[in-house]
């Protein structure tokens, strides 16, 4: 039995526009122009093996509609006396752009003070506060403008997050600035499943390079108002794993180059860790996405959590350390979460005995949340929310063994 570091953080994410409800954005417009469509277009989930559970959910409209999400705006002190009986002293949460911001240059106080008290409470639980700047929602005029790609945005993105850095100090030492900027330019301006919905290679650059900018302008203005801040980026990062063969080998490496390092090579000077968010494991055969996939989760993603271990060892000559933001799987049922999450724990311990510096994991999601295009039928919560009353409970098979890991080692 291995312990890890009694300054080490187990902790568990969620975001905004997924879990608190009542948000006013481009994606809560988005959903009601799309929320048909979407259903419609469920039938492509029919090969799934969770499909008889999920097909009601799916083709209804109404599963893609956030609405009041999962009411975390108002029941926050809910859950986190729930997370606190599982045992983590670490939440990562983010701060609604909307809300704080919904006219260009005007503040609204009361909402930077519900974020204060939300930061109170987990003071009071022995829980530390980790802010995500931002998690993909834009306030509606912004979007209108032209959002992550107009000449703009850096220095609005910036002047937000400085404004958060003078409300939350002395409140909130680690800050977040951008969730998996990767992930946001290729749905939104790649292939254009997302809102603003842009399809190309150059609309897929232009956003993410600006918020490559957007980071490092945000980067400094933390750091001004509160020096002593730990401040970095959550990145999407695979384990691509190569056979055999030279092409095998070129392929993984120029992945590696273009989706794992593309943003962080360009920000490594500015940033105080590396956030990474692991979901996917890439087998490379001559073409990419050539998995086994003899364990998948409800979203039909391979379950591979051992993969993390060599994501982090390729990020060793980063010199930097590294928080696990985000990690997890679609499981209802509460197969798979508790071994899930003891491979990936496990994994990550040999990573560390390898000299990586990792500081915390942060398991995603605390709770059920809505999933973006997928609605709320993929349930990754350690807390299940009935979505009928909004009632909690907890997932006790993984929530045991997590918080069992977290007492004892592994």
């Amino acid at each position: 039995m291995k312990k890890f570091p009694a300054d080490f953080y187990f902790g568990a994410s969620t975001s905004s526009h997924q879990v608190e409800g009542g948000c006013f954005n481009d994606w809560s417009e988005w959903e009601k122009l799309n929320a048909e469509r979407l259903a419609s277009e469920s039938v492509k989930f029919s090969n799934l093996q969770s499909w008889s559970r999920i097909e009601f959910d799916a083709s209804d409209p109404a599963n893609y509609i956030s609405g009041v999400a999962v009411d975390h705006f108002n029941r926050y002190t809910e859950d986190l006396d729930i997370a606190e009986k599982i045992g983590i002293n670490s939440y990562r949460f983010s701060i609604e752009w909307a809300r704080i911001e919904p006219a260009r240059g005007v503040w609204d106080q009361d909402q930077l003070n519900h974020y204060s008290k939300m930061i109170g409470a987990m003071r009071e639980r022995n829980i530390e506060p980790f802010v995500t700047v931002w998690h993909w929602t834009l306030p509606l005029w912004l979007s209108e403008i032209g959002g992550v790609t107009h000449a703009d945005f850096p220095g609005l993105f910036a002047r937000f997050a400085a404004k958060l850095a003078e409300e939350f100090s002395g409140k909130v030492k680690y800050f977040i600035t951008i969730n998996e900027p990767e992930i946001y330019s290729l749905n939104s301006y790649l292939v254009g499943v997302w809102p603003p919905q842009k399809k190309g290679l150059i609309s897929y650059k232009r956003s993410i390079n600006s918020l490559i900018k957007s980071h490092i302008l945000a980067y400094d203005e933390i750091k001004k108002r509160i020096p002593d801040s730990v401040v970095g980026p959550a990145c999407n990062m695979l384990n691509f794993e190569p056979a055999k063969g030279i092409v095998n080998r070129f392929l993984t490496l120029f992945a590696e180059r273009y989706w794992n390092r593309y943003f962080l090579d360009r920000i490594k000077s500015k940033t105080d860790y590396i956030g990474v968010n692991y979901y996917f494991h890439n087998r490379i055969h001559y073409g990419f996405n050539k998995n086994e996939n003899k364990l998948s989760s409800d979203l039909g993603w391979e379950l591979f959590p051992q993969g993390i271990e060599q994501v982090l060892n390729n990020l060793k000559d980063y010199n930097l350390p590294v928080y696990i933001t985000e990690n997890g799987l679609a499981d209802e049922r509460d197969e798979h979460r508790a071994w899930f999450i003891e491979v990936t724990l496990r994994s990550i311990m040999k990573s560390m005995e390898n000299g990586v510096n990792v500081k915390g994991y942060f398991h995603w999601s605390l709770i059920d949340n809505f999933e973006w295009d997928k609605g709320f039928w993929p349930r990754f919560g350690l807390i299940a929310v009935d979505r009928k009353d909004l009632t909690r409970k907890i997932r006790v098979v993984s929530c045991g063994r997590y918080r069992e890991i977290i007492e004892k080692g592994i």
